[in-house]
């Protein structure tokens, strides 16, 4: 316990929760933009982030380095069928998934923070430039879905 990220997380997932329950089934059905995804395929999104990124903490913070495949989001949306899916449904996935990710958040150890982690074929990042980008990650789609 303790690089930033840490202390903040789990309280950043509850408050974006809460955000969350404020959207209406109606509201999420509809799109955020013209031609993009709707709300509920937003929050899937953010669920298979919730997903890829598990395995990500837990293989680098068990192993000491991580390298895995990038993230093909369209096919990952289109494989889950987010759009036809209930929003509370939705809601309760991304909620469980979050809390699970927090307790693993909160377990990795500081020794770990520096582990080298290559996502697909981008760059090296350490684990902790992994965990706190994943909060900025959803704070900009949760926006998105707020709009």
């Amino acid at each position: 316990m303790g690089f930033p990220a840490q202390n903040s997380f789990r309280e950043e997932i509850s408050l974006v929760h809460q955000q969350l329950l404020a959207v209406s089934a109606e509201r999420a059905e509809r799109p955020a933009r013209e031609g993009g995804w709707s709300r509920k395929e937003i929050l899937g999104h953010l669920i298979d982030s919730a997903l890829n990124n598990h395995q990500r903490f837990v293989r680098a913070a068990l192993d000491g380095f991580y390298e895995g495949p990038s993230y093909e989001q369209d096919g990952w949306v289109a494989m889950h069928g987010y759009r036809s899916m209930d929003w509370s449904t939705l809601l309760e996935h991304w909620r469980s998934q979050n809390d699970l990710l927090s307790e693993v958040v909160e377990r990795i150890p500081d020794t770990r923070s520096d582990t080298a982690c290559r996502v697909g074929d981008s760059n090296p990042v350490t684990l902790r430039f992994l965990v706190e980008d994943y909060l900025v990650h959803l704070v900009h789609h949760v926006k998105q879905i707020l709009e």
